[in-house]
């Protein structure tokens, strides 16, 4: 077997540059521009193992506790991340009661229940028209599962659709890379920080030394040293305080246990500190999920475990800055997009 750590070849994102490069994963959107908001549902043909890690400060959430390593449920069916704040907790009602529809889910006796952990972030605050009837969300999650796929729109769409950063329209973004043996590894974001994704006073992306290619517009280094002082300005200064959080999932075709998934979990935050500042807030509820599909490979070893966790933290880097490149511009925001978008 081709080593891991194999440098013979240059890291390069898979074929889509897309968290669906992935062997084994797809990806639903589905959103509602006068809403402003969405829901993003990542699922698989097959139950697939799932961890979480959570750094921000005010996490919303669903069935994140049974993803602890010591828990009886080791795989789930789907994970979702939502905008709606707790309203988009239901987002994952819809997609539950669409995969025991489909007879996916976890035997328990003559049932089935799927397991299907949700984040959420909040976007109540964004412009759009909040004053429903009905809770939208659950038909918003059954709509993301049957949109699921290998191919997705970025920036305004799904859980990004009403996203917003510090001084600009956030958004739903995804990254991949190939190692040296072929296992890939792949990151979605739906970018929604306190802190900002650009350098202040310039269009440049703090993410900008991870770029591959022009994947995020190509804005470059800044040439002075940014103003340090101006990165706590923070959104507050269009929204209210509290109108946060990135959620993420990595993923993998390694063949990583719960425990090996958390890690990657952990490690991936990384990324978000690299591509938001500041990030990790009292205000944000920033939380990563990790997947695993176990197609590509063996068990994996410790000492592998270098290689995924890094790659999984650039991705999730590259994934910031490209959801916020592809967002673009609707009626009745509150922020601009990003002057190359």
């Amino acid at each position: 077997m081709t080593s891991i750590h194999d440098h013979s070849r240059p890291l390069q994102p898979g074929r889509r540059n897309l968290v669906t490069d992935v062997d084994g994963f797809l990806v639903g959107n589905a959103s509602d521009a006068a809403l402003k908001s969405g829901t993003t549902v990542v699922t698989a043909e097959r139950p697939f193992t799932a961890a979480v890690h959570v750094m921000g400060g005010a996490p919303g959430t669903r069935e994140t506790d049974l993803l602890a390593p010591d828990r009886l449920v080791q795989k789930v069916d789907a994970l979702v991340l939502s905008g709606g704040s707790a309203f988009g907790l239901d987002a994952a009602s819809g997609v539950a009661e669409a995969l025991a529809e489909s007879e996916r889910g976890l035997p328990v006796g003559a049932v089935r229940v799927p397991i299907v952990p949700a984040a959420i972030l909040f976007d109540l605050l964004n412009g759009g028209d909040k004053n429903w009837k009905e809770n939208p969300y659950r038909d918003l999650g059954r709509r993301a599962l049957k949109n699921a796929g290998t191919d997705f729109a970025l920036g305004t769409a799904g859980a990004g659709a009403g996203a917003t950063t510090a001084n600009l329209k956030g958004g739903l973004g995804s990254a991949s890379l190939v190692l040296g043996n072929g296992i890939t590894v792949g990151a979605l974001v739906a970018a929604n920080p306190f802190g900002s994704v650009t350098i202040p006073g310039s269009c440049k992306f703090w993410a900008a030394p991870f770029e591959i290619g022009d994947e995020f517009g190509q804005a470059g280094l800044p040439e002075e040293a940014p103003d340090l002082e101006a990165t706590f300005l923070g959104k507050h200064t269009a929204l209210a305080p509290g109108a946060h959080t990135t959620i993420a999932i990595v993923a993998t075709d390694a063949n990583l246990t719960q425990s090996q998934a958390q890690r990657m979990a952990i490690a991936a935050h990384d990324g978000l500190a690299r591509a938001i500042v500041p990030s990790h807030t009292p205000f944000d509820g920033d939380l990563v999920f990790a997947a695993a599909s176990g197609t590509a490979q063996p068990p994996v070893e410790d000492n592998d475990m270098v290689a995924i966790c890094h790659a999984a933290s650039l991705c999730l880097a590259r994934a910031v800055a490209r959801g916020i490149r592809h967002a673009t511009p609707e009626p009745g925001d509150l922020l601009p997009c990003w002057p190359g978008s």
